[in-house]
Protein backbone atom coordinates (compact mmCIF):
# COMPACT_ATOMS: atom_id res chain seq x y z
CA UNK A 1 0.00 0.00 0.00
CA UNK A 2 1.49 3.17 -1.13
CA UNK A 3 0.24 7.02 -0.58
CA UNK A 4 1.58 10.36 -0.39
CA UNK A 5 3.09 12.35 2.52
CA UNK A 6 0.07 14.52 4.18
CA UNK A 7 1.47 17.35 6.66
CA UNK A 8 -0.50 15.32 9.12
CA UNK A 9 0.37 11.66 7.61
CA UNK A 10 -1.69 8.32 7.79
CA UNK A 11 1.25 6.71 9.40
CA UNK A 12 1.16 9.39 12.67
CA UNK A 13 -2.75 8.82 12.94
CA UNK A 14 -1.62 4.78 13.25
CA UNK A 15 1.05 5.03 14.94
CA UNK A 16 -1.60 7.47 17.29
CA UNK A 17 1.33 10.38 17.70
CA UNK A 18 -1.96 12.48 16.95
CA UNK A 19 -5.36 12.36 18.08
CA UNK A 20 -8.01 11.50 15.52
CA UNK A 21 -10.58 13.45 17.28
CA UNK A 22 -9.17 16.85 16.48
CA UNK A 23 -6.64 15.97 13.05
CA UNK A 24 -7.86 18.23 10.52
CA UNK A 25 -10.15 19.97 12.96
CA UNK A 26 -13.16 19.37 11.47
CA UNK A 27 -13.11 15.91 10.59
CA UNK A 28 -12.74 12.51 12.55
CA UNK A 29 -11.12 9.80 10.53
CA UNK A 30 -10.54 6.14 11.51
CA UNK A 31 -8.07 3.90 11.16
CA UNK A 32 -9.00 0.48 11.68
CA UNK A 33 -6.66 -3.02 12.76
CA UNK A 34 -8.72 -6.03 11.79
CA UNK A 35 -11.95 -3.76 12.06
CA UNK A 36 -10.51 -2.52 15.63
CA UNK A 37 -10.36 1.26 15.68
CA UNK A 38 -6.68 2.32 16.55
CA UNK A 39 -7.88 4.68 19.50
CA UNK A 40 -9.61 2.07 21.22
CA UNK A 41 -6.19 0.06 21.28
CA UNK A 42 -4.07 -0.11 24.60
CA UNK A 43 -1.09 2.34 22.98
CA UNK A 44 1.71 -0.16 24.51
CA UNK A 45 0.26 -3.03 22.63
CA UNK A 46 0.15 -1.16 19.41
CA UNK A 47 3.28 -0.14 19.70
CA UNK A 48 4.53 -3.37 19.90
CA UNK A 49 3.14 -4.92 16.89
CA UNK A 50 4.72 -1.60 14.63
CA UNK A 51 7.87 -1.31 13.30
CA UNK A 52 8.68 1.99 11.99
CA UNK A 53 11.55 2.75 9.18
CA UNK A 54 11.32 6.69 8.68
CA UNK A 55 13.26 8.40 5.54
CA UNK A 56 15.99 9.53 7.66
CA UNK A 57 17.83 7.01 9.68
CA UNK A 58 18.99 8.10 12.96
CA UNK A 59 22.14 6.23 14.59
CA UNK A 60 23.44 6.53 18.00
CA UNK A 61 26.51 6.68 19.86
CA UNK A 62 27.52 2.80 20.18
CA UNK A 63 28.23 -0.24 18.31
CA UNK A 64 26.53 -1.57 15.57
CA UNK A 65 24.53 -4.13 17.60
CA UNK A 66 23.72 -1.83 19.97
CA UNK A 67 21.94 0.39 17.62
CA UNK A 68 19.98 -2.50 16.00
CA UNK A 69 19.25 -3.63 20.09
CA UNK A 70 17.43 -0.24 20.27
CA UNK A 71 14.55 -1.78 18.50
CA UNK A 72 14.22 -4.88 21.35
CA UNK A 73 16.63 -3.91 24.50
CA UNK A 74 16.19 -7.58 25.47
CA UNK A 75 17.38 -8.91 21.80
CA UNK A 76 19.97 -11.55 21.92
CA UNK A 77 23.45 -11.59 19.50
CA UNK A 78 21.93 -14.16 17.71
CA UNK A 79 18.49 -12.38 17.01
CA UNK A 80 20.31 -9.30 16.17
CA UNK A 81 22.13 -10.89 13.66
CA UNK A 82 19.62 -12.73 12.22
CA UNK A 83 17.10 -8.90 12.06
CA UNK A 84 20.64 -7.72 9.61
CA UNK A 85 20.79 -10.58 7.44
CA UNK A 86 17.01 -9.81 6.85
CA UNK A 87 17.89 -5.98 6.47
CA UNK A 88 21.09 -7.10 3.87
CA UNK A 89 23.22 -5.50 6.38
CA UNK A 90 25.37 -8.60 7.84
CA UNK A 91 27.53 -8.10 4.80
CA UNK A 92 28.61 -4.82 4.89
CA UNK A 93 28.83 -5.07 9.19
CA UNK A 94 30.83 -7.76 9.29
CA UNK A 95 33.37 -6.11 6.64
CA UNK A 96 34.17 -3.39 9.55
CA UNK A 97 37.22 -4.48 11.62
CA UNK A 98 35.16 -5.55 14.69
CA UNK A 99 32.50 -6.50 12.74
CA UNK A 100 28.79 -6.15 15.49
CA UNK A 101 31.08 -4.40 17.82
CA UNK A 102 32.57 -2.06 15.67
CA UNK A 103 31.64 1.92 17.53
CA UNK A 104 29.42 4.34 15.90
CA UNK A 105 29.53 7.86 16.01
CA UNK A 106 26.24 9.82 16.38
CA UNK A 107 24.74 10.19 13.50
CA UNK A 108 26.55 7.50 11.82
CA UNK A 109 29.00 9.88 9.66
CA UNK A 110 31.59 6.68 8.94
CA UNK A 111 28.56 4.86 7.48
CA UNK A 112 27.02 5.52 3.75
CA UNK A 113 23.18 6.41 3.41
CA UNK A 114 22.22 3.30 2.02
CA UNK A 115 24.29 1.67 5.25
CA UNK A 116 22.66 3.93 7.59
CA UNK A 117 18.84 2.57 5.95
CA UNK A 118 19.63 -0.97 6.24
CA UNK A 119 20.65 -0.99 9.94
CA UNK A 120 17.74 0.98 10.66
CA UNK A 121 15.51 -1.85 8.92
CA UNK A 122 17.82 -3.97 11.11
CA UNK A 123 16.32 -2.03 14.28
CA UNK A 124 12.54 -2.63 12.89
CA UNK A 125 12.80 -6.05 12.03
CA UNK A 126 14.31 -7.31 15.68
CA UNK A 127 11.12 -6.34 17.21
CA UNK A 128 9.40 -8.87 15.11
CA UNK A 129 7.02 -6.42 14.02
CA UNK A 130 3.34 -7.57 12.68
CA UNK A 131 3.09 -4.29 10.69
CA UNK A 132 6.09 -2.31 8.71
CA UNK A 133 5.53 1.13 8.40
CA UNK A 134 7.67 2.56 6.04
CA UNK A 135 7.99 6.55 5.54
CA UNK A 136 9.76 7.33 2.42
CA UNK A 137 12.40 5.05 3.32
CA UNK A 138 14.34 5.12 0.26
CA UNK A 139 13.35 8.87 -1.17
CA UNK A 140 16.96 10.32 0.54
CA UNK A 141 19.23 7.71 -1.53
CA UNK A 142 20.82 7.30 -4.65
CA UNK A 143 20.37 4.54 -7.16
CA UNK A 144 23.18 2.69 -5.85
CA UNK A 145 22.37 2.72 -2.19
CA UNK A 146 18.47 2.25 -3.27
CA UNK A 147 18.84 -0.93 -5.11
CA UNK A 148 20.57 -2.63 -1.75
CA UNK A 149 17.50 -1.09 0.22
CA UNK A 150 14.86 -1.94 -1.91
CA UNK A 151 16.11 -5.33 -1.42
CA UNK A 152 16.27 -5.16 2.13
CA UNK A 153 12.89 -3.66 2.17
CA UNK A 154 11.60 -6.84 -0.29
CA UNK A 155 12.91 -9.30 2.35
CA UNK A 156 11.24 -7.94 5.48
CA UNK A 157 8.00 -7.39 3.77
CA UNK A 158 6.94 -10.96 3.63
CA UNK A 159 5.22 -12.33 5.69
CA UNK A 160 3.77 -9.09 7.41
CA UNK A 161 1.60 -5.87 6.56
CA UNK A 162 3.12 -3.09 5.17
CA UNK A 163 2.01 -0.15 4.79
CA UNK A 164 4.18 2.21 2.52
CA UNK A 165 4.58 6.43 2.16
CA UNK A 166 6.47 6.84 -1.16
CA UNK A 167 6.76 9.65 -3.91
CA UNK A 168 9.50 7.21 -5.46
CA UNK A 169 7.40 4.79 -7.27
CA UNK A 170 9.75 2.24 -8.07
CA UNK A 171 9.45 1.00 -4.19
CA UNK A 172 5.51 0.04 -4.46
CA UNK A 173 5.33 -1.61 -7.90
CA UNK A 174 4.81 -5.09 -6.35
CA UNK A 175 3.03 -3.68 -3.61
CA UNK A 176 -0.68 -5.35 -3.16
CA UNK A 177 -2.68 -2.41 -3.30
CA UNK A 178 -1.54 1.40 -4.30
CA UNK A 179 -3.76 4.33 -2.81
CA UNK A 180 -2.88 7.69 -5.02
CA UNK A 181 -3.72 10.74 -2.96
CA UNK A 182 -3.47 14.60 -4.46
CA UNK A 183 -4.19 17.16 -2.07
CA UNK A 184 -5.42 15.28 0.95
CA UNK A 185 -8.05 13.26 -0.81
CA UNK A 186 -7.78 9.90 -2.63
CA UNK A 187 -7.85 10.34 -6.46
CA UNK A 188 -7.04 6.65 -7.41
CA UNK A 189 -6.84 2.74 -6.27
CA UNK A 190 -5.21 -0.52 -7.49
CA UNK A 191 -2.26 -2.13 -8.51
CA UNK A 192 0.78 -1.09 -10.40
CA UNK A 193 -0.77 -2.38 -13.54
CA UNK A 194 -3.97 -1.37 -13.10
CA UNK A 195 -3.11 2.08 -12.61
CA UNK A 196 -0.70 1.94 -15.68
CA UNK A 197 -3.75 0.98 -17.82
CA UNK A 198 -5.89 3.71 -16.28
CA UNK A 199 -3.63 5.94 -17.60
CA UNK A 200 -4.38 8.82 -14.54
CA UNK A 201 -2.23 10.39 -11.61
CA UNK A 202 -0.33 7.52 -11.07
CA UNK A 203 0.70 7.25 -14.86
CA UNK A 204 1.48 10.73 -14.70
CA UNK A 205 4.13 10.17 -11.93
CA UNK A 206 5.18 7.10 -12.99
CA UNK A 207 5.84 8.73 -16.62
CA UNK A 208 7.44 11.86 -15.26
CA UNK A 209 9.86 9.93 -12.66
CA UNK A 210 10.82 7.60 -15.76
CA UNK A 211 11.50 10.64 -17.97
CA UNK A 212 13.76 12.13 -14.98
CA UNK A 213 15.77 8.80 -14.68
CA UNK A 214 16.74 8.31 -18.16
CA UNK A 215 17.71 12.49 -18.44
CA UNK A 216 19.55 13.27 -15.20
CA UNK A 217 20.30 16.63 -16.81
CA UNK A 218 16.84 17.40 -17.79
CA UNK A 219 15.06 19.44 -15.52
CA UNK A 220 12.13 18.95 -17.86
CA UNK A 221 9.19 16.84 -17.16
CA UNK A 222 5.72 16.47 -16.60
CA UNK A 223 3.13 16.21 -13.90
Amino acid sequence: MSVQTLNCSFLSLLERERNACTFGGFWLPQVLLDDHNVQNLHLGWLRQQLGVVAQEADIFTGTVADNIRIGSIDASDEEIEAAAILANAHEFIMKFPQGYDTWLDEGGAKLSGGQRQRIAIARALVRKPKILLLDEATSALDTRSERAVQQALDTACAGRSVIMVAHRLTTVRNADKIVVMQEGEVVETGTHDELKQAKGRYWKMLQAQDWKRTNPCCNCGFL
